[in-house]
């Protein structure tokens, strides 16, 4: 089975949105599973794990809601606070919906680069492997301190970095962001989406062989058992297609055995979301 391991859904709205600046206005607009459907049928891929964009647990409940309509939506990545103090009671009520597989927080958007430290997200963190729910890190370079953090208190929670951690490669920024993704995959229960790198390259001039040093790094890093596709559609319509993305990645895997592929497009995501 395929499967794309990140996208979003919405129901645009301006305020809760706000993230989606005027240079995004090709994603002003609602995204739905059915918009989706279309685009993995006709690449072949049978399913994809929903992934949150809004701080809110009514998020969460949309995605549940979603996926009780669509079949193809095979696990959620919903949002709770982490920082809340009765953060333990609202993982119990949301362990009862197995189509929930682990929570996300938008940390690039933390003003502070030291929030994951922060012991109240800490505790949060803290307590989703009783769950046996994953994480999925959302951060900028300069967050892979905090990350490196979480990751070394936290040795037998499953993590996944998304967007393989949003380097400048427009800028072709790598040195630090390598030292730090080094630093990562050092610890086992850490995997890398491969993911969201077309909204961190040229946008307009952008060419197959500007993620390749980057695609080179994390492969040799977390080797073929803890990468996983993903699109990050919508977002990645921005300026591009569904088959743009995915080709980046196909071209990238050609040469690639059947069984690595097969690792890439979805026996890791099954296996790390226990889809």
């Amino acid at each position: 089975m395929k499967i794309d391991s990140h996208q979003h859904f919405w129901h645009y709205c301006e305020v809760k949105h706000s993230w989606i600046n005027d240079q995004m206005s090709a994603i002003k607009k609602n995204f739905l599973p059915e918009d989706l459907h279309k685009e993995l049928l006709d690449k072949g891929i049978d399913g994809c794990v929903a992934v949150q964009a809004d701080q809110h647990e009514s998020e969460t409940n949309f995605l549940i809601t979603q996926s009780q309509k669509h079949d193809f939506i095979k696990g959620v990545v919903g949002w709770v606070d982490l920082r809340a103090k009765k953060v333990e009671r609202r993982l119990e009520h949301y362990a009862q919906e197995k189509i929930i597989k682990g929570f996300r927080h938008v940390v690039q958007d933390e003003p502070h680069v030291d929030f994951m430290m922060w012991s109240n997200f800490q505790n949060g963190i803290s307590q989703l492997e009783k769950f046996g729910f994953t994480y999925d890190i959302l951060i900028y370079p300069s967050q892979l301190h905090a990350a490196l953090y979480t990751v070394q208190k936290h040795p037998n929670q499953k993590f996944v970095i998304d967007h393989i951690a949003k380097p400048n490669i427009k800028e072709g920024q790598i040195d630090d962001w390598k030292k730090g993704m080094k630093e990562l995959a050092a610890h086992e229960n850490v995997s890398c989406k491969l993911s969201g790198m077309v909204t961190e390259a040229d946008w307009k001039g952008w060419k197959q062989e500007d993620f390749v040093p980057y695609l080179d790094n994390v492969m040799e890093l977390f080797g073929v058992d803890r990468v996983m596709y993903g699109s990050d559609w919508p977002v990645s319509l921005i300026e591009w297609t569904y088959g743009e993305v995915k080709g980046i990645i196909d071209t990238y895997t050609e040469n690639f055995s059947a069984s690595e592929k097969e690792k890439i497009y979805g026996k890791n995501a099954i296996e790390f979301y226990s889809l």
